[in-house]
Parts: C-alpha cells; sequence; structure tokens
C-alpha cells in the first residue's frame, strides 16, 4: 500500500481484523493524528524509531517517510501478516511480534545514536512500560506517547493537586513534558469513552534531582502515595528504619512528618531519600 495514503478503515475491512479487548486496542482513524504524532515526536532522517503497538500501521506509514529506520514492537500475531503484506517491503521497516515488556529496548538500538519512540499504549500498560524504559537505561531522546487525558494530566501534576502522584514523579524525575495534541473518541475505532493526549516526555541528561540510591527514592515515593489520605510518617513507617531514625531523617531533610505526600515536590522526595539512605 502507498505510504502517502495509508488507511485503516480500508486496511481493517480488507483483512477482516476482529478487535481483541484484553489488548486495550483502538486504531486511529483520523489521518491528520499520525502525522501531528510523527511532527510532535520530531522524527527526522538521523532517528532510529521505536514504535510500541503499530496496530496495522497507520503512524508507522508516516513514521517510515521521515526516519532513517522504524522498529515495530506489536504483541498481537494477528496483526503481523497485515504489516508484513502492507509494509513489509520498505527496508526502513523491522517488525518484532512480542511483548514489550519482554524485549530488550538496549539490543535493538546496538550502536544507533539518535533514538525516539512512539507508542499508542492501553492504560494498564503505559506506566510498566515506561518505568521499565526509564530505569533500564535506554539511551533515547525523546518519548512520545498517545494515552488517556487522565494520565497525561497525571503526568504534567504538580504538588498538592488531586492528579499529583506517583506517576508525576517518576515521568518528572527523568523527563520535560510537552503536550502535542487532543485526540477525541471519534479519531479511533473502535471508539473509546474518554478523551486522548499525545504527550512528549523529552529525556533529560541526568535525573532532575541527585540521590543516592534510585530505587529507594522509588520505594519512598510509592510508599507515601500508597494511602494518599495518609500522613508521611504513616507511610514511611516500615520503610526500615527504627522509630528515632526515621524522626531524625525527617528533621535532616526539613520536612514535617505529618505532611502528606501529595505535597511534597521532587525535590523534597529526593532530600528525605538521601537522609534515609544516610541512616539505613
Amino acid at each position: 500500500m502507498d505510504i502517502y495514503n495509508y488507511n485503516t478503515l480500508e486496511l481493517v475491512h480488507k483483512y477482516g481484523f476482529r478487535f481483541t479487548k484484553t489488548l486495550g486496542q483502538n486504531f486511529l482513524i483520523d489521518n491528520a493524528v499520525p502525522r501531528d504524532i510523527a511532527e510532535g515526536a520530531d522524527v527526522n532522517e538521523e532517528d532510529l524509531v521505536i514504535e510500541i503497538g503499530p496496530g496495522v500501521g497507520t503512524l508507522t506509514a508516516q513514521l517510515l517517510q521521515r526516519a532513517k529506520k522504524v522498529t515495530v514492537i506489536e504483541i498481537d500475531r494477528t496483526l503481523i501478516p497485515i504489516l508484513e503484506e502492507e509494509l513489509g517491503d520498505n527496508e526502513k521497516l523491522t517488525i518484532i511480534n512480542k511483548d514489550a515488556l519482554k524485549v530488550d529496548f538496549n539490543e535493538i538500538i546496538g550502536e544507533e545514536k539518535s533514538v525516539k519512540l512512539v507508542a499508542n499504549l492501553p492504560y494498564y500498560v503505559t506506566t510498566p512500560i515506561m518505568a521499565n524504559l526509564f530505569k533500564s537505561g535506554v539511551k533515547f531522546k525523546n518519548m512520545t506517547v498517545m494515552i488517556q487525558k487522565e494520565v497525561a494530566d497525571r503526568m504534567n501534576a504538580e504538588p498538592g493537586t488531586k492528579d499529583y502522584g506517583s506517576i508525576s514523579l517518576l515521568v518528572q524525575y527523568y523527563c520535560d513534558t510537552h503536550i502535542v495534541r487532543k485526540v477525541g473518541p471519534n479519531c479511533f475505532m473502535p471508539r473509546p469513552k474518554v478523551d486522548s493526549i499525545v504527550i512528549r516526555l523529552d529525556r533529560l541528561e541526568e535525573p532532575r534531582v541527585k540521590v543516592l540510591d534510585e530505587k529507594l527514592l522509588f520505594d519512598v515515593i510509592r510508599s507515601s502515595f500508597n494511602m494518599r489520605r495518609k500522613t508521611l510518617w504513616n507511610g514511611l513507617k516500615n520503610i526500615g528504619l527504627s522509630k528515632e531514625d526515621l524522626a531524625l531523617a525527617f528533621e535532616n531533610a526539613n520536612i514535617d512528618p505529618k505532611r502528606r505526600g501529595e505535597t511534597l515536590s521532587l525535590e523534597e522526595f529526593g532530600a528525605l531519600t538521601n537522609e534515609i539512605y544516610k541512616l539505613k
């Protein structure tokens, strides 16, 4: 198929594709959106682009027009023949039939210097995939994802707001965020019940705050948000310190243990983590 006239509806009908609800599949049928995603991701001829969840390849076709190479990772084996038939003769394209959570991204990247990721992710895999990419040290310049609006709101949230939580801190520790565009339900097949947002995460050269133990930082964050109405003291009392040392950690970090996790900035979480680390 001509990649300049790639049409999702035509392909779904041509191959009699049946959507799998458990995989959270929603394919783009508005051709303006894939173009906007490729442009918003700032894809150019120097880039290896890794696309997670290509579906029938609507966005893939746009990426192939711009990138040096495109590798797609698709978990649904019934989509692989469609991708191979329609786009497989493009020498820029590599197709991998695998769960993105089980892929070695560093192996795919190899010696490539300019790597960008794009994805249309169902909610239930968004955070695990992103956390895996960040924490395994995958060297990418940016990651542009289309996710439910509520998840994008959480990524951008500031301390003290209802959307602020663990995913806010995870993303902001590693990245700057940039909203590319909003995508309404009518842009998809089948139509979801919620609005979506395309958001680009620009990877920082170094994490936003310096901590002595990165794993401990996210343990502290997770414990602080496990029950949002708990005070920091109650949330962290099982972090592995005696009551006396935990009190000292709060004192040294200049943080009131009666505060709740949702009120702490990333910098404050970093300071508290470092004091806990010193005392453990």
